[in-house]
C-alpha cells in the first residue's frame, strides 16, 4: 500500500514538473512578445517604412538559413537526452550533448558562411530586389552560428526537463537584441538607411551571444547538480549499448529533419497565402487596394491574436516532448497516457475561453488594439483557429515525444493542401471574402489536429474525454453569453469601448471558472499539479464543498 502511494507521488511529481516548465515558458513567452512589440514601435520610428522594408528583405533569408540549420534540433536533442536520463545513463546523456554541440558548431559555421558570401549573389540574381539590403544580410550572418549553438544547448537542458534556462535565455536574448537594434539603428542612421537597417540587424547577433552566455551558467549549474547526485566519476552503464557517433548523428537528423521540414512549411504556406488570397479577393470583386487591406487584416491582425492566445499551449508542447519521451523510455505506458490526457485537457481549458473572448469581442478588440474595426470579421472567424491550433500544438508534441516526428510533418502537408483548395474556393465568394481565407486557415489547423489525434489513439489508445470536453464547451457557452451581455450593458451605460472590453474579459473568465467548478468540469488532479497555487486552490475549494474533503470524508454537495 505504501509502495503504491510512493509510486503515485512520483508520477504526480513528474506531471507537476512538466506543468511547472509550461508555466515558466509561458511567462517568458509573454515577456518576450511584450518587449518585441515595444521594440518595433521604437525601431519603426527610427527607420521609417523604407528602412523597415530593407530589414524585412534580409530577415527571410536569415530565417530560412536558421530554419534549415536549427529547426528540430532542440526537439531531437531533448528527446534523446530525456531517454538517457530516464535510464540513469548520465554518461550517455553528456555524450549526446558533446556530439550535438560539435555537429551544430559545424552546421552553424557552414550556414553562416553561405549567408555571408551569398549575400551579393542573392542581390545579383534578384532574389533580393533592393541592393541596399546587402549590409543587413551580412550583419545577420554571424547570428546564425550562435543561434545554432543556442538551440542545441536549450534542447539538452530541456531533455533534463529544465525549462528555466530556456525561459531566462529567451528574455535576456530579447533584451539585448532590442537594445542593440535601437542603439545601432540610431548610430548608423546618419550614414544612410542601408547602414541603419544593418545596425538593427546586429541585434540578432548581440541577443544570441547574450543568450548563450546565460546558458553557460545553467550548464555549470547542471554539472554541479549531476556531481552532487551521481558523483564525479560518471561511467557508461554496464548493460547499456554504446552507440557510435555516426549512429547518434543519424538519430538526431532522423528526429530533427521532420520537425525542420514542418517549420519550413510555415513560411511556405504563408507565401502560398500571399500568392492566392489577394488574387482571389479581386475575383470576389475587391479592388487591388481593398484586397491588400483585407489581407493585412487577416495576416497582420487576426493571425497574431491567434498566436498570442496560444502562447501557453506552445509552451506546454515544449515541456511535453521530453516528459513523454522520458516516460516512453521507462516503458511507463500509464504515465504516457496520463500526460497526454492532461496536456489535451489543459489545452482545451485554456483555449476555449480565449476563443470566446476573441469571438464575442472581435470588433471591439480590433478597434482597441489596431484601431481597425474593419478587421472584426477576419478576427471573428480566426478565433476558431485558437482551439484547433492549441490541440495541434499539443498533439504534435505528443507524437514527437513518442518518437514519431514525421507524422505531424506529413499531416501538415495534407492540411496545407486542404487550405490551398479552400483558399481558392472560399475567398473568391463575395459573401465571404477574407472570412473565406480565415475559414481556410482554421480548417488547416483542424485537419492537422484531427489526423494527429487519430495517430495518438492508434499508438497509445487515447481519445478525447467526451464528458470533460462537453463540460468545457458548456462552460464556454455560458461565458460567451455573459461576455456579450456585460459588454453591451457597459457600453450602453458608459459608452467606453476600452473600459467595456477590459472589464468583460475578467468577468467572462470568472463565470467560466465558476461554471466549470459547479458542473465538475475541472479535475482535482489537474488543479493540484498547477505550480505554486495548485495546493492552495484545492484546500480553498474543499472548504466550500466543491471537492471531497479527504480529512473529514464529507463530499461536496
Amino acid at each position: 500500500m505504501q509502495e503504491k502511494e510512493v509510486d503515485e507521488k512520483k508520477k504526480s511529481s513528474k506531471a507537476e514538473s512538466f506543468l511547472k516548465g509550461t508555466l515558466i515558458l509561458t511567462v517568458a513567452g509573454v515577456v518576450v512578445k511584450v518587449i518585441g512589440s515595444l521594440n518595433w514601435i521604437f525601431v519603426s520610428r527610427i527607420l521609417g517604412g523604407e528602412g523597415i522594408g530593407l530589414y524585412q528583405m534580409a530577415f527571410p533569408i536569415y530565417f530560412f538559413a536558421l530554419s534549415v540549420s536549427t529547426a528540430g534540433v532542440p526537439v531531437a536533442i531533448s528527446i534523446i537526452t530525456a531517454e538517457r536520463v530516464a535510464l540513469k545513463d548520465i554518461f550517455g546523456a553528456k555524450r549526446i550533448f558533446r556530439i550535438s554541440m560539435s555537429l551544430m558548431f559545424v552546421t552553424g559555421l557552414i550556414f553562416t558562411a553561405l549567408t555571408y558570401f551569398g549575400a551579393q549573389w542573392l542581390i545579383d540574381w534578384h532574389f533580393i530586389r533592393d541592393a541596399r539590403a546587402y549590409w543587413s544580410v551580412v550583419a545577420l550572418a554571424p547570428a546564425i552560428f550562435f543561434v545554432t549553438l543556442l538551440a542545441s544547448s536549450r534542447g539538452y537542458l530541456q531533455g533534463w526537463q529544465r525549462m528555466t534556462p530556456t525561459a531566462v535565455s529567451q528574455i535576456v536574448e530579447q533584451i539585448f537584441r532590442v537594445v542593440t537594434m535601437i542603439l545601432f539603428a540610431s548610430l548608423f542612421l546618419p550614414w544612410g538607411l542601408d547602414f541603419a537597417a544593418a545596425g538593427a540587424s546586429l541585434g540578432a547577433f548581440a541577443g544570441a551571444v547574450a543568450g548563450l552566455l546565460v546558458l553557460v551558467y545553467f550548464h555549470w549549474k547542471l554539472e554541479k547538480d549531476i556531481k552532487n547526485e551521481y558523483g564525479r566519476d560518471i561511467k557508461p552503464l554496464p548493460e547499456s549499448e554504446r552507440s557510435s557517433t555516426w549512429k547518434i548523428i543519424k538519430r538526431i537528423f532522423a528526429l530533427s529533419l521532420p520537425v525542420s521540414a514542418a517549420s519550413i512549411m510555415l513560411p511556405v504556406v504563408s507565401n502560398l497565402d500571399l500568392a492566392i488570397v489577394p488574387q482571389r479577393l479581386e475575383v470576389a470583386g475587391y479592388s487591388v487596394n481593398e484586397a491588400t487591406e483585407l489581407f493585412g487584416y487577416l495576416t497582420g491582425m487576426a493571425v497574431p491574436l491567434v498566436n498570442l492566445a496560444t502562447i501557453l499551449t506552445a509552451s506546454l508542447a515544449v515541456s511535453l516532448v521530453p516528459a513523454i519521451s522520458k516516460a516512453r523510455a521507462l516503458k511507463d505506458d500509464k504515465l504516457v497516457f496520463s500526460q497526454t490526457a492532461s496536456g489535451v485537457r489543459i489545452s482545451n481549458f485554456v483555449c476555449f475561453p480565449a476563443f470566446v473572448i476573441v469571438f464575442v469581442l472581435a470588433t471591439p478588440i480590433s478597434t482597441l488594439i489596431y484601431n481597425a474595426p474593419g478587421a472584426g470579421p477576419a478576427v471573428l472567424v480566426s478565433s476558431f483557429s485558437i482551439v484547433l491550433l492549441g490541440l495541434h500544438q499539443v498533439s504534435t508534441a505528443v507524437l514527437q515525444g513518442l518518437g514519431h516526428p514525421s507524422i505531424p510533418m506529413v499531416n501538415m502537408i495534407i492540411a496545407a493542401g486542404f487550405k490551398v483548395v479552400l483558399n481558392w474556393v472560399l475567398t473568391a465568394q463575395p459573401s465571404l471574402g477574407i472570412m473565406g481565407a480565415a475559414w481556410a486557415t482554421a480548417a488547416d489547423m483542424g485537419v492537422a489536429a484531427i489526423i494527429n489525434m487519430y495517430f495518438i489513439h492508434r499508438y497509445i489508445g487515447y481519445r478525447i474525454e467526451l464528458p470533460q470536453f462537453i463540460k468545457t464547451i458548456a462552460a464556454a457557452a455560458v461565458m460567451a453569453v455573459s461576455v456579450y451581455f456585460f459588454y453591451g450593458f457597459t457600453m450602453e451605460w458608459w459608452g467606453s469601448n476600452v473600459f467595456s472590453t477590459f472589464a468583460a474579459v475578467p468577468v467572462g473568465c470568472i463565470v467560466y471558472l465558476a461554471v466549470l467548478l459547479v458542473i465538475g468540469g475541472m479535475l482535482e488532479e489537474d488543479i493540484a499539479r498547477i505550480p505554486m497555487i495548485g495546493a492552495y486552490s484545492i484546500r480553498a475549494l474543499r472548504r466550500i464543498g466543491v471537492f471531497k474533503d479527504t480529512t473529514s470524508g464529507k463530499e461536496a454537495a
